[in-house]
């Protein structure tokens, strides 16, 4: 039997819009403990997001991109009698979120020639238009897990 589970330890909105899912995102976006150059690079981006969208709040777009990013079933890997299967899971909130964010930041990252802020802003801007790489990152992992169907049955 396993102990207690761990609490959770809550992260501290962000200093600009004050809000916690930006704040998580400046952290995620930080490289070697350098705060104030992630945040520089994400509130950058949503400068060119607010450009590019014409004056719409670049909070609500953020927020937009990340709920259409975010992927509602996952696959997992379940080792039975020797066999792996690739086993479909729901995604939680908190879980999907953090996908969605991992998703938009390490696509930004791969592009070449421009700086991170403009990159950033682009593949947000992609997120909220429902297109881009990002997007069919979430299409390709809702893909797999219908693909699976048939070993729903091993989840527990």
């Amino acid at each position: 039997m396993r102990r207690r589970k761990a609490e959770k330890r809550g992260n501290l909105p962000d200093a600009k819009y004050n809000s916690k899912v930006l704040g998580k995102f400046v952290n995620m976006v930080m490289e070697r403990g350098k705060k104030s150059v992630a945040e520089s690079i994400v509130y950058g981006a949503l400068d060119g997001v607010k450009e590019k969208m014409n004056g719409v709040d670049p909070l609500d777009v953020f927020i937009t991109a990340l709920e259409n990013a975010r992927p509602l079933l996952e696959v997992k890997s379940r080792r039975i009698g020797g066999a792996t299967y690739q086993v479909p899971l729901e995604v939680k909130l908190e879980r999907g979120q953090f996908m969605a964010m991992r998703w938009i930041r390490d696509f930004a990252r791969n592009q070449k020639g421009r700086p991170m802020r403009v990159k950033l802003a682009q593949e947000i801007v992609n997120a909220y238009k429902k297109e881009g790489p990002s997007m069919k990152k979430r299409e390709d992992t809702h893909k797999m897990a219908e693909a699976n169907k048939a070993f729903a049955h091993y989840k527990w």
